[in-house]
This record gives structure tokens, sequence and C-alpha cells, in this order.
């Protein structure tokens, strides 16, 4: 039998892997990459085929096999899987590092860009693409010496090891508690879904298959498909706090204790950053992004913070009275009574309850509702395709992407649900396969991942979404478009290969603005018990509730902003023993909401400790600033002309998503705006515009 890492098929054989097959699999595949490496080494030319194009074939059948192999940890984590990943990640790094750090490789990448001033030869494409992998040798190691070399690759092992770790203590603390609630008065205030997956929680645990979603027992845990709508709806204040107190020092003790751990990489990090010759982590990470500078992302934390701190004042102020006139007591809002209070806030206001909303969202009518929407939008029909292409798990789907004359563009997986004791938190786009044109003149189409923590299943009744898990679905789906939709046919620069960190939000954050438009709700929401469209004075009351608290929402995101760059280009300071100071004193100056004395959340900060978004989570604002300029685009040609939003979803299709990595990212704004971004749009959708 062929080991399924091996010589990867187009559908990779997902059905088949095992952590047996991994460990076999790179036992082969690592030397026969470093032997390709040699050769190429010693036969190099500087053109595009002879180098460029030699080197990308030399290396991505080990690092397709090297995706794949931690895709399936985040998505059927096991011991077995761990430690297959564990035992191969050295080898792996010291690859990359054999490559990155190749002066022949190097000199060839400047003679190929000292030939092409002399002579153009390359694209404009090819030469982004080569100025990037210029770049990324130096920020490798490329020219440091021998002994600061060495230096440098245990840093980077290490640091792969304990971004590894870290996660993995993550999943283990949040699938290692759970609170069960016995009475119906204990489970007061949750929606008739959240019981019953609560009970069918509790009753997996005791492996029986009867369970009474009415009389429980249920079973809360800190999955946040179920720890979120319970701190919105529970009424048992008590277990609120006790749910709280268990989210926020989730990997904060004992054996799965990340505090070590992030200190440990943020010391690496600036060890890294100074053998490199920059005076921060962040300035070297700035370095490959589109702000460039560590004060370009102060700026920006600044105006947002400026115009939401006093809106975010009024709204907790206003939060406070209202919980007071409504029965609360205390003498003040506790942060396990934020969410349930701002829900009832915000029941009162709008007139809807969450659950009323949700009883119009079932998730096969949300993700029909999404598949019109690219249709209307990019003349694209995303169809099911199950059978054509293995999958991991039961839950998953997999699509085909058609073009409007039937071509097939792309694959798609899906991956909805929560399943928290092997499935990685939160939400993420991977790319098993991207667009390139290979030597033969045949076209390698895109395969993209979507996977969500969405709210599960119970018996044969489609789940209900929350409106923000309706958000996240839309967000990852745009950044599968991103991927699929790209025109270009060079690798490097192909889908979200190539495209700088603090730009890789925009597509996704755009497609969430379609949320809120009339067409497309209407197009997606359908009572689960009657069938009916939501009502036209529902959508109303949706959209009035739109901003609602929106200037808290953005201050939580420039609170977790100011508090990364803090961390990578300015912590340690004496004022700032420990990064748990500078926590503290970036939610002091940025954040309304109380925090507790024992909170330890950056334990799981995995976004900048376990992720990419080190001294980068600014991104995500920095990204919506053109998002909200782009989706203005359409406001102004008017959400009701069908025309004219198709007309600007074709250019937004044609600029945005199909140059991919090929120009930079605000030049791809440009062409699509005809301008550079405003912040303005952003301000305006959140309702916190200056007259």
């Amino acid at each position: 039998m062929k080991n399924p890492f091996v010589d990867i098929p187009y559908y990779p054989a997902f059905d088949q892997m095992t952590p047996e097959h991994a460990k076999a699999a790179f036992r082969q595949l690592l030397p026969e990459a470093h032997a390709a490496i040699e050769a190429l080494e010693k036969s190099v030319a500087p053109s595009w085929p002879g180098l460029m194009t030699a080197l990308d074939e030399a290396c991505h059948p080990l690092h397709d096999a090297w995706g794949l192999l931690n895709h399936l940890l985040s998505v059927v984590n096991n011991e077995a899987w761990r430690e297959a990943q564990e035992s191969i990640q050295p080898g792996i790094v010291a690859f990359s590092l054999r490559v990155g750090q190749s002066k022949i490789f190097y000199n060839g990448f400047r003679a190929l860009r000292d030939a092409d001033t002399a002579a153009p030869c390359l694209t404009d494409t090819q030469r982004r693409i080569l100025a990037k992998a210029i770049q990324e040798a130096e920020h490798a190691g490329v020219g440091l010496p021998d002994e600061q070399q060495a230096r440098f690759n245990a840093i980077q092992t290490e640091l792969a090891q304990l971004s590894t770790a870290f996660r993995n203590n993550l999943l283990d603390a949040t699938k290692a508690f759970s609170l069960t609630l016995e009475t119906r008065e204990a489970a007061g205030g949750l929606s008739d879904a959240l019981l019953a997956v609560a009970a069918q929680q509790a009753a997996a645990v005791e492996n029986r298959t009867d369970y009474d979603p009415q009389q429980g027992p249920w079973r809360i845990t800190l999955d946040a498909a179920v720890y979120v709508p319970f701190m919105m709806h529970s009424t048992n204040r008590p277990a609120r706090e006790t749910l709280h107190r268990a989210f926020v020092t989730r990997a904060s003790s004992g054996s799965l204790d990340n505090a070590p751990l992030l200190e440990r990489m943020m010391t690496l990090k600036r060890e890294m950053a100074g053998l490199l010759g920059y005076p921060t982590y962040a300035d070297l990470s700035l370095s490959a992004k589109t702000a460039k500078t560590v004060a370009a992302v102060d700026d920006l934390i600044a105006q947002l913070a400026n115009a939401a701190h006093g809106a975010g004042q009024q709204e907790m102020a206003a939060l406070t009275a209202f919980a007071r006139a409504n029965g609360f007591g205390g003498d003040a809002l506790q942060p396990w009574d934020i969410a349930f209070w701002a829900e009832r806030q915000r029941e009162k206001q709008s007139d809807y309850s969450e659950e009323e909303l949700s009883a119009y969202l079932p998730y096969p009518n949300v993700l029909e509702g999404l598949f019109s929407l690219v249709q209307r939008l990019f003349g694209i029909r995303v169809v099911p395709a199950d059978g054509v292409a293995p999958v991991w798990h039961p839950d998953v789907t997999f699509y085909q992407v058609l073009d409007a004359d039937g071509i097939l563009l792309a694959g798609i997986y899906s991956d909805p649900y929560s399943r928290p004791s092997t499935k990685s938190g939160g939400a993420w786009m991977n790319a098993f396969k991207t667009r390139r044109l290979n030597a033969d003149g045949t076209l390698q189409r895109p395969l993209a991942l979507m996977s969500c923590n969405q709210t599960v299943p119970v018996g044969d009744t489609p789940p209900l979404m929350r409106f923000d898990e309706v958000r996240t679905l839309f967000h990852e789906f745009g950044h599968v478009l991103q991927h699929i939709l790209t025109t270009v046919n060079d690798p490097e620069a192909s889908g979200l290969n190539g495209i700088e960190w603090d730009a890789i939000e925009i597509a996704s954050q755009f497609m969430e603005n379609w949320c809120y438009d009339r067409a497309t709700l209407n197009g997606m929401t359908r009572h689960i018990e009657t069938g009916a469209p939501i009502p036209d004075a529902f959508f109303d009351r949706i959209l009035a509730a739109k901003n609602f608290r929106s200037a808290t929402t953005l201050l939580r995101q420039v609170f977790f902003a100011a508090t990364d760059i803090n961390l990578y280009a300015r912590y340690p300071r004496p004022e700032w023993p420990d990064a748990d100071t500078v926590k503290r004193d970036c939610a002091q100056r940025y954040s309304p909401v109380p925090m507790l004395a024992e909170d330890r959340s950056l334990c799981s900060f995995s976004h900048i400790f376990g992720g990419g978004y080190a001294a980068g989570y600014y991104s995500y604002k920095w990204s919506e600033v053109m998002s909200a300029d782009a989706f203005a685009a359409f406001e102004e040609a008017g959400l009701g002309n069908e025309g004219a939003v198709r007309a600007t979803g074709r250019r937004f299709r044609d600029t945005l998503l199909a140059l991919g990595g090929s120009v930079d990212p605000m030049d791809a704004f440009r062409r699509f705006r005809h301008r550079p971004p405003s912040i303005h749009p952003l301000l305006r959708h959140v309702g916190l515009a200056q007259a």
C-alpha cells in the first residue's frame, strides 16, 4: 500500500492517514528533500526556472506532507498524532533553516535580481516573489556568522516546540474542565438548543445514548460553542462565576501552565531579533508587513481608542444602570455578569432574543444563503460533492466550486462543528493545494479547508446557529475565497501566499458585512418550524442592534492589539516585571470591562503564542480599515441595485481576490477603489464616525 503522505494525490487520502504513516513518510521525505536541495545547489542557475521553480519543486513534497500532518493534529488530536508531530518537527525546522540559510540560493536570488535590473527578464509578480525570498533568507539568518547562526537555529527549534506545547496545553486544559448541572433551576435561562447539546454531552460521558434535554443532567464545558451562550443566558450566577474563572485561568497552573512557555518564547524572540540586527521582535515582524513600523501600529491603536473610549465608558455605565434597574443588587458588575446583562439589555432595546433569531438560522439554510451570495457577487457556484474526496471525520462535507461557465475552479472541505476533545478551538482556513501552473502546462486547482467550532447537531435536527457563529462562517469563507479565486499561477504568490500578514484579513472581514445585508439575510433565514423567511420588521431590529456596545467590542480588539505590540516592542520594563503586568496595564488603559485579579488569559492567547499573530494582532483592525472601505464601495453603488452589486462584486473578485500576493495589498486596494483606504467607513460602520 502506498504511504498517503508520500506522492500525495490531488485529493489527499485523509481516511487512510495514520501517525505511523506519517513517521514512516518523513523518514523517507526528509532525506529526499535534503538530497534534492544539495543537488540543486550544485547545478543552480540564476534564472527563474533554474532557481525559483526548481527550488519550489525540491521543497513542496515535504512541505505538503508537513501541512497535512499539522492539519490532522488540529482536527483529530490525540497522543499518537502529537508524538508523531513532535518527533518529526525538529527535522522540519532543520530543513527549513538549511534552505533559508543557503548562501548559494541567497546569492542566486541576488544575481537573478541584478540580471533582471540590467536586462528585464521577470514579470512584476516574479520580482515581488524574488524580493520576498531575499528578505526571508535574511530573516532566516543567512548572513549570520557560524556561531550566531547555530544559536539562531537552536532558537528556531525551541520556538517551534514551545508553540506546539502551548497549543496542546490549551486544548488539554479546555477539555479537562466541565461543570455538571443537576436541576432545572441550576440550568435556568438556557435555550432548548443549548440544553439539548449539554444533555447530549453529559450522556456521552456516561456512554449513554438516552438523554432528556429538559430533565438533564447537563454538562457545561469551556468550549466556545457552549461557554459563550451559557455566559449570555444562564440565570445561575454562581455557575457563571465558576465558568468564567475557569475560562480565564485555562492552561495557567500545574503541568499545563503556559506562563513559563510564553515568557520563554518572548525571551527567545527578543534574542532572535537582536541576532538579525533589529531592536525588538516587533521591528523584525513589522519589516515584512505593510504597517512597517511600531509607530504606525501605535497610531492605528490611538485613532481607534480615541474614537471609542468615551462611548465605551458610556456603554459600561448604561449597562450597570440597566442591570441595577432590573434586579442586579451587587456593588458593581463582575466579569461573569457582563455578557448576561448585556444580552438582557440588547433584548430590551432591540425587542428580540438570540434564541428567537437562532430559530431562523438552521445551519443548512445559512450555508445555502452564503453560497447564493458568492454566486451573486462573484459568479461562482458551490455545489456538494460528497464522495469525491476522502475526509477525516463524518462531520466533514466536500464541495466543488464552478465558474459561471461550469468550469471546475477549486474544492472546499467544510468541518463545521465543535469537537472539544480532539479539535482545536476557534475557526480557521487551511490551504491543501495552491493554484500553480505545472511544468507540463496543466493547472493545479486550489483545495481549501474551512473549519469552525459551531454548535453541534442533536439527533437529526439541524443545528441552529448563533448570529456570531454566522459571522464567523462568513469570515472563514472570505479566506477561502481569497485562496480559490486567485488567477496567479506562481505558487509563491497564488491565493493567500505572499500576502502581507496585516492584509490577510481583508477578504474575510469584508464578507462579515454581508450578514447585515437585507437580501443576504433573507436568502439564508428559514424558521426551523415554519420555514418562513425572517420578517422585514425583525431584520430592521437586527440592523438597529448591529452597533450595540460596538465601542466596547472595538476597545476589546484595541486592548488585544496593544497588549501584543507592547509585549513584543517594549517588554520588559521596570514597571512591567512580567507579561501579565503588560496585559493588566493595557486593560486598565483601553478596556472598560473589569478584569479579575486572578485572570491569566495570556496563557490562552494562542493567536500570539501558538499561532502567527505575534507582533501582528493589530492586523485584524489594519485589515478591517480596508475591508470596511471595500464594502463601502457596494454601499455607494447601491445595495438594492442588483446590476451595480454584481458589477462591483466582479471588480472585487478581479482585484482584491484574483491578484493574491502578486501585488502589494495597498496596490490591489487602489485598483479596486481607485484611491488609498480611509478609516472613516470603519468608524461609520461601528457607529463611531465623527460628525
